[in-house]
């Protein structure tokens, strides 16, 4: 992936993002909290959807791949790498198709899929199964998710380049 910085452009700059936000620093908590919850409410709203729907597909999940107390936790550990998968392809396309969108990158990746996928149910399972004295299932738990989520971004990254670069107009030289 070829890096923005390397080629001297200016990164993009998230659009749900206050300015007074990228100045970190010159406004207190208190004033970049009231500044949020009274400018962003839109925001917040569009979050809000995206995180009930990505709830909602987590407990179906959980529904479809119960497990017993001693199992591997197949549920969370599939919703945690397939989201991973999605977020890696969705920061790529969303940087190169929607830079300027207000709604997109909140209601997909905050909301959506920051509903669906779970780090605290991932690290109660966890505990749950030492707990259950099946010690050996939850480190295999725990090292599986880790590395089978931060390969599933970087295929998800390479997957959303391989989508922006088919939408990208081919430049041909001048005759």
């Amino acid at each position: 992936m070829e890096d923005p910085a390397a080629r001297h452009e200016p990164l993009p700059v998230d659009p749900d993002v206050l300015g007074s936000e990228r100045l970190a620093g010159r406004h207190g908590l208190g004033a970049q909290l009231a500044e949020v919850l009274g400018s962003r409410t839109d925001v917040l709203a569009v979050i809000a959807l995206g995180g009930a729907a990505g709830a909602v597909l987590r407990h179906g999940a959980e529904e479809l791949l119960p497990r017993d107390r001693e199992g591997f936790p197949w549920a969370t550990f599939l919703v945690n790498v397939s989201g991973c998968l999605a977020i890696g392809a969705l920061m790529v396309v969303i940087a190169a198709w929607w830079p300027r969108s207000r709604y997109v990158r909140p209601l997909l990746g905050v909301g959506l899929l920051g509903g669906f996928t779970t780090f605290s149910t991932y690290a109660l399972e966890s505990r749950d199964l030492v707990a259950a004295g099946a010690a050996p299932t939850s480190v295999l738990y725990v090292v599986a998710s880790l590395g089978a989520g931060l390969l599933a971004v970087v295929a998800g990254m390479a997957a959303g380049e391989g989508l922006v670069r088919r939408r990208r107009p081919t430049h041909r030289a001048a005759p």
